[in-house]
């Protein structure tokens, strides 16, 4: 058994017990639903259909990130049990959650100095960030120490692609991300917009795609063009969604069609309320190992 803990927050968005299966530790954002504080603990306070019913219905979402009080209770948690820690963050792109993550390292490593504790920024989020932890498990299991994992996943964290669409701009709108009249506009000539992460971690608008059987052939494109070894990609293949299975189905199915060496069937989560509360209801993402992403 592994010396160190690898940990994460829960907008890596896998469900509780493909985390607890990898021995991975998480700490939840919050959100607030019509004035309510709630924990993002991966649907097992509200699941993920009434979050995204409660929405739809008109329900405000808001978000907060994880403070440095709740880091260092949550990792002084295994520093007392004397097990070293290697704590991934969401994206400095989207959050700024790393910056209270390295407070409390800092806070902490000194009360116990003779523990190992680091914070990666993942650059990455939803089950993109997921399938890194995911890596890094396999890594941890096959004998990696702390430190060969964290040169590893500093060298890696850029090969893992996401690339997400969405068939409602409605959320988009609310939240400014798009103009009210681009969101008029794109929703009369039914157009899904196509994003990814970029090199910095930040989600990046990339083209404009009009009907939905359009941008799921073209988000596979971007995985034919982007995997390892192109359609012989051998890795694990995620997708998360929020409120729209059967479009996450399609996508899944159209990948598993041209990439058969995949490491196991195409797993699909769901985005969680975290990241939810911004994209609404509506929303694929589908996550792979790729190219280095450089733009």
């Amino acid at each position: 058994m592994s010396s160190y803990m690898i940990t994460c927050s829960s907008t890596v968005d896998l469900s509780y017990e493909h985390l607890l299966k990898r021995n991975i530790g998480y700490i939840s954002f919050h959100y607030q639903l019509n004035g309510k504080d709630m924990l993002d603990d991966l649907g097992q306070t509200m699941s993920m259909d009434d979050f995204y019913k409660a929405m739809d219905e008109g329900a405000d979402t808001r978000t907060s990130q994880i403070n440095v009080e709740e880091y260092a209770r949550f990792f002084e948690s295994y520093l007392e049990k004397g097990i070293d820690i290697l704590h991934v963050s969401l994206s400095s792109g989207i959050s700024g959650t790393v910056n209270s993550a390295r407070i409390a390292k800092d806070n902490l490593q000194a009360k116990y100095p003779e523990r190992k504790i680091f914070v990666l920024d993942s650059l990455a989020a939803s089950s993109g960030y997921g399938l890194l932890m995911d890596a890094m498990a396999d890594r941890r299991d096959e004998g990696m120490t702390i430190e060969e994992l964290v040169d590893w996943t500093e060298k890696n964290k850029k090969y893992v692609h996401h690339w997400f669409f969405s068939t409602d701009l409605k959320f988009y709108i609310k939240g400014g991300r798009v103009s009210k009249t681009a969101g008029m506009f794109g929703q009369l000539l039914n157009i899904c917009p196509l994003l990814n992460v970029d090199y910095m971690g930040r989600l990046i608008p990339r083209d404009k795609i009009r009907t939905k059987k359009k941008v799921i052939r073209e988000i596979v494109a971007r995985m034919e063009q982007h995997a390892q070894n192109g359609l012989d990609y051998s890795g694990k293949c995620y997708i998360s969604q929020s409120a729209c299975y059967e479009d996450a189905r399609a996508v899944a199915d159209l990948v598993e069609s041209k990439f058969k060496k995949l490491n196991g069937r195409v797993e699909i989560n769901h985005i969680g309320t975290t990241i939810g509360s911004h994209t609404g209801p509506g929303t694929v993402a589908l996550f792979f190992f790729g190219d280095e992403r450089v733009d």
